[in-house]
């Protein structure tokens, strides 16, 4: 009984995630097909329109493409700020037991693709983008893992999870670190002394959602103009947020039990109205439930399908529409290299480093992952889809035959990743009941 408690909400994640995936490969063919298509320079000039305004003092005036890869993907890497904190504390991540099997993963799905990349790539121009890589799409990666069903069993799904968290942590520090632009730093020391505020304000125990989002607005655009790139402010306001409820369960339900009678004893109306002691009440237990609430959890509940369901899908439609014709210009070495980092970095890294440290004691297998899971899972761990694109742009900023290029290694290398992927798992695994 405890079991099915504790494993639900991840089944439920899962099972967002999946379908997430879905949405996101229907965005990625219909973007490719609207952008090849005769309304090629519509796709074009919606992501190219400029929105925002400008003022004697001040100018915030983006693309529409700018806008989605800045700014909704700064609530993407909020949504990731929260999922990383909730590990760290209370979930898969929170022990050095827990983080060993998907840190010593996460390690060679970065280490080893980003040094294929170094050693392979010999323009000097394009040596940039050795953070492409190293990335894994959780999305799309339990997508493959939810279409084998039952062959699946759920450890094997938690560690790509936490891995996939993992390597998240890493991606953000790469983007803070190497692709962040010249830094003006009184614009983020003012952004640091507002983040600063609102951890005090959550270490003190005080949480306002309406001092989260106007702090947030701030906090984003002082980013944006620092010089480091905005999405990074999504991560650090994520972790402002409190894990901890206001109130106790048992306290909870002694006031709910309170107000229910209250409630029930109170005036009840002819009209379609409530009374005023059940206008009392209710305020009341909204209150309660509001202060009943873990913030961190109830804001991740609330965001997750809106990021999985549109802003991820929105981000894939903007930036997966390559133009293909004959005489597009490409970098093939550069394509090549990408596809060959993202299918056999990420496989050998992945496996090689699993593999050698449960041999070497320093991680242990649970029972119900074979060696074949570990093999199929670390090429799945090749779908590098969303953030490989987002450090893509990233990293060749202007540069339309780079950026172009990086795409089709990107979506090439991810869909032989999937396929390679799914054959192992679908091969080596026995359904079950």
């Amino acid at each position: 009984m405890i079991k099915k408690v504790i494993l639900t909400p991840f089944q439920k994640f899962v099972k967002i995630e999946s379908f997430s995936g879905l949405l996101l490969l229907a965005a990625t063919v219909i973007a490719l097909l609207w952008a090849n298509s005769s309304y090629g320079d519509l796709y074009e000039s919606i992501w190219d329109f400029n929105i925002g305004f400008t003022t004697e003092y001040f100018s915030l005036n983006k693309p529409l493409i700018l806008w989605i890869n800045d700014g909704f993907m700064a609530i993407f890497f909020f949504l990731i700020g929260l999922e990383i904190k909730r590990e760290f504390m209370i979930g898969e991540l929170n022990s050095i037991k827990k983080i060993s099997f998907p840190l010593m993963g996460a390690l060679g799905g970065m280490l080893v693709p980003v040094l294929f990349f170094l050693f392979l790539n010999q323009n000097p121009n394009t040596q940039v983008g050795w953070g492409i890589p190293m990335a894994t799409d959780i999305a799309f990666s339990l997508a493959v893992l939810k279409a084998l069903g039952s062959r699946i069993p759920l450890s094997l799904k938690i560690f790509l999870t936490a891995f996939a968290i993992v390597d998240d942590i890493g991606a953000v520090l790469v983007i803070a670190l190497f692709y962040s632009g010249s830094i003006k730093v009184s614009f983020l020391i003012i952004a640091l002394v507002l983040l600063s505020l609102l951890y005090i304000l959550s270490y003190k125990g005080f949480y306002s959602k309406f001092l989260m989002i106007s702090f947030g607005i701030i906090i984003w655009v002082l980013f944006l103009k620092s010089g480091i790139h905005p999405t990074i402010a999504g991560i650090l306001l994520a972790f402002s947020v409190p894990v901890r409820q206001r109130i106790k369960t048992h306290e909870f339900i002694d006031t709910l039990f309170d107000i229910a009678n209250k409630i029930k004893g109170a005036a009840v109306l002819d009209k379609p109205i409530l009374s005023n002691e059940q206008i009392k009440q209710i305020d009341d237990l909204e209150d309660w439930t509001n202060k009943f609430q873990s913030p961190l959890q109830h804001l991740e509940h609330s965001l997750h399908d809106w990021v999985a369901y549109f802003i991820v899908p929105v981000f894939a439609l903007a930036n997966a529409g390559v133009i293909l014709s004959t005489n597009m210009v490409l970098d093939m070495e550069l394509v090549r290299n990408i596809i060959i980092c993202l299918v056999v970095g990420n496989s050998v890294g992945i496996t090689t480093i699993i593999l050698f440290s449960n041999k070497i004691k320093l991680i242990e297998l649970p029972d119900d992952i074979t060696k074949w899971h570990i093999v199929g899972v670390s090429f799945l761990a090749g779908i590098g889809f969303t953030m490989a694109i987002f450090v893509g742009n990233l990293a060749f900023t202007e540069n339309e035959t780079y950026i172009d290029s990086a795409k089709i290694g990107i979506l090439i290398g991810s869909l032989i990743s999937a396929l390679i992927g799914f054959i192992i798992l679908r091969v080596t695994s026995k359904k079950t009941q």
